[in-house]
């Protein structure tokens, strides 16, 4: 059966995180669950009342805190050996896109067996890979309930992705106090990749009226919210909702996909460092534009979701060009991110680029087909 909707995992939004987690580890009866987060957030007050609640509480727990941005294949394959050595049943996964990636390898590999690279293509079978429990602490990567995982292969500088329904969180527990203090900066780059999900899903060739509703209503949140967020980064509805676009997001990657943005994303953000949800954000005007011949209507629906006037009977081009301008000043003006030029990278060397665009993981889902010639187009339009 082609299902246009699916969704397993339990989403909890709450103003009492370590009650909450306390409360799934004992309706789940899971005894020893492993925490996977980076080291700074260790320290953090929140983190801090999580173990001591689960201390009163005489639940063990193991802590990995090797995580890191684009995080290797060694981190998860090493994590999952102290798993095994702490003789955890369960993960708890705090942080961003990173943390719950690496958390959700670790479940792959703790079951399954091997290494988290066998796993890239879909030869190996991955069985389902309960016990885990995602808390993000950021509003973009939408990883709490994604089915997909990046990890790097630090040998040839690309991102690979593991797609793995049966990997999905069992919950993901959202707790706008983590996101409170998130920086301006940080705070515009995850929002614009949740916006980047819902715009690439809703033109993507999985794309269904299902998905296209969620997808609309994301990036209306995201347009309202987000701008408030970025004035005043305490006022909690607007967190919260933002929270929820994000999350919303991560569940239509799996029903929806991404395309040409990620793939261009995935590519350059790999090999020039450079912060995920930002080069999502640098690729979609581009892409808006590639695709406008043959998702016009779309397209336009996304200008007018972003405030955008057309001419009566625009052409596709115009849609596209007019779109692109509209996300440019929402991204730009409005919510003020970092200009591309501060890379200093070059347009020669962005089409560098064309051959690894073209045989990118999710470039099949755009609804245009992207040989060199568009490859070209998406990276000249870069910014």
């Amino acid at each position: 059966m082609d299902y246009k909707l699916v969704q397993k995992t339990k989403v909890l939004v709450t103003d009492d995180l370590p009650k909450t987690i306390l409360s799934i580890l004992k309706e789940t009866q899971y005894k020893k669950p492993l925490i996977v987060m980076d080291s700074f957030l260790k320290e953090v007050a929140i983190v801090k009342r999580l173990q001591v609640k689960l201390t009163e509480n005489n639940i063990q727990f193991s802590i990995y805190d090797k995580v890191v941005s684009d995080p290797p294949t060694t981190v998860v394959d090493e994590g999952a050996e102290f798993f095994k050595a702490q003789d955890c049943d369960s993960l708890i996964a705090i942080g961003g896109g990173s943390a719950i990636d690496v958390a959700r390898g670790i479940n792959i590999v703790r079951i399954n067996g091997g290494k988290i690279s066998e796993y890239v293509t879909a030869s190996n079978e991955i069985k389902d890979c309960p016990g885990l429990i995602a808390v993000p602490t950021t509003s973009g990567t939408g990883s709490e309930l994604s089915n997909a995982l990046i990890v790097t292969d630090t040998e040839n500088q690309t991102k690979l992705a593991v797609l793995a329904n049966n990997a999905v969180s069992e919950f993901a527990v959202l707790n706008p106090e983590l996101v409170m203090t998130l920086p301006k900066g940080m705070t515009i780059a995850t929002g614009l990749d949740a916006f980047s999900h819902a715009a690439e899903g809703y033109t993507s060739t999985l794309a269904s009226p299902v998905t296209d509703a969620i997808c609309e209503k994301i990036m209306y949140l995201l347009v309202k919210y987000l701008p408030k967020v970025i004035e005043d980064g305490q006022d909690r509805e607007a967190r919260e909702r933002v929270m929820v676009a994000a999350t919303l997001g991560g569940w239509m990657l799996n029903n929806a996909g991404t395309h040409a943005g990620h793939s261009v994303a995935h590519v350059i953000g790999s090999k020039y460092h450079m912060p995920h949800g930002m080069a999502c954000a640098y690729a979609l005007p581009g892409v808006l534009q590639f695709i406008a011949p043959v998702r016009s209507k779309k397209v336009k629906e996304i200008g007018l979701i972003l405030g955008a006037e057309y001419p009566a009977d625009p052409t596709d081009t115009e849609i596209g060009r007019i779109t692109a301008i509209q996300y440019r000043e929402f991204r730009d003006k409005v919510l003020g991110m970092k200009p591309f030029t501060d890379f200093n990278i070059s347009e020669d060397e962005l089409l560098t680029n064309i051959e690894s665009v073209v045989n990118e993981r999710f470039a099949g889902n755009t609804p245009k087909q992207i040989d060199q010639e568009g490859a070209m187009m998406l990276l000249k339009n870069f910014g």
